[in-house]
């Protein structure tokens, strides 16, 4: 409750901010305190001191890891702000406001995280995507990034109507839109569960919507453009945090309501959930990896990339068991984490495309190199911190007992995401630049390399002592 109330007091402060405060440079230190102090509310929070304490009447259901995922979105918005903070001046004349919008993000994530019924759960997806609407369009000057905010919007309402249906469905089934008396009215029968037909239709739009917020196949095709078009600053925040987030909703929600975990079919309709689930997950990986590999700018790779980095973070759904919980919190921060850094050095690039890399490594080798930890990351390599965080969601799959081609297949596609990973590494440390002009646009200072080393090797620690992380789960 500490952050869902704060979060919204500070999106407020920093909108009037604005009237008060001319100097541009400000805004970004009046949001990382606030950011500091939401982080701080949130993890005392979590060990029982609350600055509010208001009766929910049962809407919210706050547990230790709803706490911890909340803190997790927080801190990894934190560093985004430290890493990218300052490029909020560039995009547009707002800047008060875009940082205002991100703490409104966070009042809706804040929500996602701790939902126990079906309208905080529509509640907290609306207040997380609103903002997000109006951040992809803030550079006016852009058709592009006009162009990706209706798509986005229109795709946005579009499936928020599909939600809607899905919520009045289930309640129409079950007479609640609270999620454990949904789940009370369940009939369990050995390993299956007998659903209505409403009840299925609803969770099949909800998923549907869900799959939406996480860029899920079939329905990434927004994607791309979406991310190309946005601002840089903002493709990042919205391609992890936002991406987490949903991630947790459809867990939480499907975990409720037994749905995808726990059983296998819904044997009077014929529904096998599993095996739909699976055929997704393959989809996303297909789609995701197979079109990244022929991608010439290395932002439109990173949304392909980010569309197969859902697969595997589906798989946390699939498994619901005690590694698909822990996987899913290591990979939304580590996947958090290395998405942020590469897009903030990739801010600050003259040239988007694989070309614009060359020869970074003789320009400036502390951004190469930590360029190349947050790459090796993404693609899984050993002793980062995205070889654990696969290695959980691989294991998760394994430890059902069921669909194991699905892990061979995850393996497969993680290799061929190696080769479009590498081809930035490659361009950097094995061809020479085109031109003799500066591959970077803009002089990064110490201090902003030593954050960027600071956070290749946090993701090194994850790698090497995932349980550094983890362990906050249970103590």
């Amino acid at each position: 409750m500490n952050a869902i109330i704060l979060a919204a007091i500070l999106g407020v402060v920093m909108m009037f901010s604005s009237v008060f405060i001319n100097n541009k440079s400000t805004y970004k230190y009046i949001a990382i305190v606030g950011m500091i102090a939401l982080l701080g509310v949130n993890w005392a929070d979590t060990y029982g001191w609350r600055m509010f304490d208001i009766d929910t009447k049962g809407m919210l259901n706050f547990s230790r890891y709803g706490y911890f995922f909340n803190t997790v979105c927080i801190a990894a918005t934190l560093v985004y702000l430290l890493l990218s903070g300052a490029a909020f001046e560039k995009v547009g004349n707002y800047t008060a406001e875009y940082f205002a919008l991100v703490f409104f993000v966070l009042c809706g994530i804040s929500i996602i995280t701790s939902f126990n019924t079906l309208l905080m759960l529509f509640l907290g997806v609306e207040i997380m995507s609103i903002p997000l609407y109006i951040l992809t369009g803030a550079d006016k000057r852009n058709l592009k990034s006009n162009e990706a905010s209706l798509k986005y919007f229109l795709m946005g309402s579009f499936t928020t109507g599909i939600m809607l249906m899905g919520i009045a469905l289930i309640y129409a089934a079950t007479g609640s839109f609270n999620l454990d008396v949904s789940r009370a009215n369940n009939v369990m029968i050995g390993t299956t569960v007998n659903l209505s037909i409403l009840e299925v239709t609803g969770c099949i739009l909800l998923f549907i919507s869900l799959a939406f917020k996480v860029s899920a196949a079939p329905f990434h095709f927004w994607t791309p453009d979406v991310y190309d078009g946005a601002p840089s600053v903002f493709t990042s925040f919205m391609a992890t945090v936002i991406k987490a987030a949903g991630f947790l909703a459809l867990y939480r929600f499907f975990d409720a309501k037994v749905g995808f975990t726990g059983v296998a079919s819904s044997p009077n309709l014929g529904v096998d959930w599993k095996l739909m689930l699976a055929i997704v997950i393959v989809l996303t990986l297909l789609a995701g990896n197979v079109t990244a590999v022929f991608q010439q700018s290395v932002k439109r790779m990173l949304a392909y990339s980010s569309i197969a980095q859902a697969g595997f973070m589906m798989m946390a759904l699939f498994g619901n068991n005690d590694m698909a919980k822990e996987g899913l919190v290591l990979y939304a921060l580590v996947y958090s984490l290395a998405t942020i850094g590469i897009f903030a050095v990739l801010v600050k690039m003259k040239d988007y495309t694989f070309e614009g890399f060359n020869g970074l490594a003789k320009e400036n080798p502390v951004i190469a190199f930590a360029t190349t930890i947050f790459l090796l990351s993404l693609a899984g390599i050993p002793l980062t911190g995205g070889f654990f965080a696969k290695y959980f969601m691989l294991a998760s799959v394994v430890k059902t007992g069921s669909y194991l081609w699905l892990v061979v297949v995850a393996v497969l596609f993680a290799a061929i995401s190696v080769y479009y990973y590498f081809r930035v590494i490659q361009a950097m440390y094995f061809k020479t630049a085109t031109s003799e002009s500066p591959v970077l646009a803009v002089t990064v200072p110490p201090l902003a390399q030593y954050a960027f080393i600071a956070l290749a090797i946090a993701i090194i620690i994850v790698g090497v002592w995932p349980q550094a992380v983890l362990q906050y789960l249970y103590f």
